[in-house]
């Protein structure tokens, strides 16, 4: 079966779900989107989901840790994207980490926060 294939059957759930945030490559400066979330009963620590396709399709997107920055699960980012992500989010770890705690508690005043690369 083709890659393409594969995505032929998968349907995108949408340009984001409620609880996640899509931050386009225009906002933070990487080639890629990232989303972002609050904590919302997650049994693990901070983690943000990337991919290269605005459109939520999971088999497409990489998930990545924070503390300590590593990729936990899906599809991996090039190895230069990964150092890109990895410095990007050391630069906006305050926000990241406060949206998770919820102690940014608007999306909007999150993304007004968020840093550039």
């Amino acid at each position: 079966m083709s890659l393409s294939h594969t995505y032929l059957n998968e349907k995108p759930e949408g340009q984001a779900t409620y609880e996640m945030a899509n931050l386009s490559p225009a906002r933070t400066g990487l080639p890629f989107v990232v989303w972002v979330s609050q904590r919302d009963g997650a049994q693990h620590d901070v983690r943000v989901k990337v991919g290269y396709n605005p459109k939520l399709f999971p088999s497409q997107m990489g998930v990545y840790s924070i503390r300590p920055f590593a990729f936990v699960q899906g599809q991996r980012l090039a190895l230069p994207d990964e150092r890109l992500l990895e410095q990007w989010i050391n630069s906006n770890l305050d926000v990241l980490i406060g949206f998770w705690d919820a102690d940014i508690e608007y999306t909007e005043d999150m993304i007004g926060r968020i840093t550039r690369l």
